[in-house]
């Protein structure tokens, strides 16, 4: 699973995504991030399938929906992800959203099934805290991943080391916060101080805490500098006051209290 993704959430669907996942894979990228909520799983697929990048070499993931849960409702939604995106198996498929009561546990009883079909790589949820990764604990098979929204603004440090000692990747969701905090001074400073872009400072100090990311964006320009991370490293004092940022603000929806 390539540590440095394009997530294509908010991108309309028709030819922007196409040209935004070609424009990534044409910078290097080899993952891709979509979910049936999208819109734009035919689009990614598209892209795909046009860039002349063998499909073996690029890691797509997609998601299943709150409307989808339960048994039968999430092997009817995989196969028609598979139909839309014209694909004989996707790398990652995750639950996008910890849904109340027992459809959840039947959605990820149905999840181990299509893997163990051979249509997907990996299996995992999205926006799962501690008390829903519990509650499947003791399946034969644990998600491969978490996608969660992670930044030095939602520093979330315990799931974090929860995940880490189960062997669960986290991927981090709007590692750019968006957009809305580029302009913090803290982060211009340190931002500064290494001759880049405050964009770069948080993916790097993504990296650094050993997170998959998924940066968005739509525009060339930034699809290549979010790519340009891997050739600096952030100083031990520069992460502890990117790590002291933290305001557990989300930007997304806070999953902590679903039950």
């Amino acid at each position: 699973m390539p540590v440095l993704g394009l997530g294509v959430w908010n991108i309309p669907a028709g030819r922007a995504t196409q040209a935004s996942v070609r424009s990534a894979l044409d910078t290097g990228y080899r993952h891709i991030d979509t979910a049936k909520l999208y819109g734009n799983e035919a689009d990614v697929a598209i892209a795909v399938q046009e860039s002349g990048v063998p499909r073996e070499d690029v890691f797509v993931t997609t998601k299943l929906w709150n409307t989808d849960h339960g048994y039968k409702g999430a092997i009817q939604a995989f196969e028609e992800s598979l139909s839309r995106m014209r694909m004989d198996y996707v790398d990652l498929y995750l639950i996008h959203w910890p849904v109340r009561g027992p459809a959840r546990i039947e959605s990820w009883d149905a999840l181990i099934d299509i893997y163990k079909a051979g249509k997907c790589r990996a299996i995992g949820v999205s926006n799962y805290m501690m008390n829903h990764l519990e509650e499947i604990r003791g399946n034969p098979i644990v998600p491969t991943v978490n996608q969660i929204e992670f930044s030095p603004f939602l520093f979330q440090k315990e799931i974090l080391e929860y995940c880490r000692q189960r062997g669960i990747v986290v991927e981090a969701y709007s590692p750019l916060t968006r957009g809305r905090r580029l302009n913090d001074r803290r982060l211009q400073a340190i931002a500064a101080k290494y001759g880049r872009s405050p964009a770069q400072i948080l993916l790097r100090w993504g990296l650094q805490h050993g997170l998959v990311l998924i940066p968005k964006s739509s525009r060339p320009d930034h699809i290549r500098e979010n790519a340009n991370v891997f050739d600096f490293e952030i100083r031990a004092e520069d992460m502890a006051a990117l790590d002291a940022l933290d305001e557990q603000h989300h930007m997304a929806w806070d999953p902590t209290g679903a039950p």
